[in-house]
């Protein structure tokens, strides 16, 4: 609807430049440049690479998702930024480029964090979150379990990993494996023509004594690692795709009836999963049939909106105006490890008082109409 909070959403927390629009809880427009092939040859993403492309990448993608979007910038009714948690260099550049715009245009700036902007973005695909929202966060840099009662100022964490994120733990399989980088897709892939029972690898924090929300896979990945040692030390020939698909199955095996289990200690009936790792194929096909068996709706976006991107930014910034929650200030800075409890970073209310009517008029004439 026309009366609904239009805003434009940056994320650069990584190796992705993702912009998008959002109208209410509609999406007009994700438009992303990724860096990840130029990380490939280091086996994981390098933070000054991340940072340099992300500054390259950042005004034709601006340019490019305003054009899908059909609208011009001074059409917005707010700019919405990751301000983490990530790298902290790719982190200034999104920030940076949202305050110039938000500044030049005379709109209202959001600092919105990562985690909570993962979870908004099911809301372009699904509507609304129900309150509260059971959250499972997959990706190559978290692995978490999250309760929103409102996902813009209240999310509170349930449990997390100790070590290595589930994704992370993808890629370093992989990396053993030499199947390149990044490693969730391709060990996806090659999973489906394996068998996940041929190995039995260790599921971490399993244990009747064991914290009942928190992950660990540091043990898996060093498990997975010596036994394929093993097998090459013998001068046998490793089976990928058993492996892939036996490593797999421990990981999304905890992943799933952790959160499983923590809807049902909570009253919660619904699960929603999200990032990157959300996208693997066996994840979604065992958490669809836990939930089913327990009773539980689950909610996953497309793959597209589950790695990271502006759409996710955006929503939650929409979500933000339409809620009346306070702008950011001008000094809003980049923060690497802001905590989930923060869904957003709010101002003094003396963010946007400043008298840049001159520059809004100069944008609106010279730069963006």
């Amino acid at each position: 609807m026309a009366d609904e909070p239009l805003v434009l959403g940056i994320e650069t927390s990584c190796d992705e430049t993702g912009v998008g629009v959002v109208r209410g809880t509609t999406l007009l427009a994700d438009a992303i440049a990724s860096s990840v092939d130029e990380h490939a040859r280091f086996g994981g993403v390098v933070p000054e690479v991340a940072s340099r492309a992300h500054l390259e990448a950042m005004v034709p993608t601006i340019e490019r998702a305003l054009k899908q979007a059909g609208v011009a910038a001074s059409d917005l009714d707010g700019i919405a930024v990751t301000a983490g948690p990530g790298l902290a260099g790719a982190l200034l550049v999104g920030v940076s480029a949202a305050k110039a715009y938000a500044y030049a245009l005379g709109k209202p700036l959001y600092g919105v964090n990562h985690l909570a902007s993962h979870i908004c973005v099911d809301q372009l695909e699904h509507g609304p979150l129900p309150e509260p929202t059971m959250a499972l966060l997959v990706s190559g840099g978290h692995s978490s379990l999250l309760l929103a009662p409102d996902i813009t100022n209240d999310v509170r964490p349930m449990g997390a990993t100790i070590d290595d994120a589930a994704g992370e733990a993808f890629d370093k399989i992989a990396r053993v494996l030499d199947l390149g980088f990044p490693g969730g897709p391709v060990i996806d892939r090659l999973a489906r023509e394996g068998d996940p029972k041929a190995i039995a690898f260790p599921r971490g924090l399993t244990g009747p004594r064991d914290a009942a929300y928190d992950f660990s896979f540091s043990g898996l990945k060093t498990s997975v690692a010596r036994w394929i040692e093993a097998k090459r030390s013998a001068g046998e020939e490793v089976p990928v795709r058993d492996v892939a698909a036996s490593f797999q199955e421990a990981v999304v095996d905890v992943l799933t009836r952790k959160a499983v289990r923590a809807c049902k200690d909570e009253g919660v009936d619904h699960l929603m999963i999200g990032g990157g790792v959300a996208a693997n194929s066996r994840l979604r096909a065992l958490a669809q049939e836990r939930c089913e068996r327990a009773g539980i709706r689950l909610r996953v976006p497309r793959p597209g909106l589950c790695t990271d991107n502006g759409a996710m930014v955006a929503a939650l910034g929409a979500e933000m105006v339409a809620r009346g929650r306070a702008a950011s200030d001008w000094d809003l800075s980049a923060d690497s490890s802001l905590p989930v409890t923060e869904p957003h970073v709010p101002g003094t209310g003396h963010g946007h008082t400043h008298d840049h009517d001159h520059v809004h008029e100069m944008s609106k004439d010279n730069l963006y109409s």
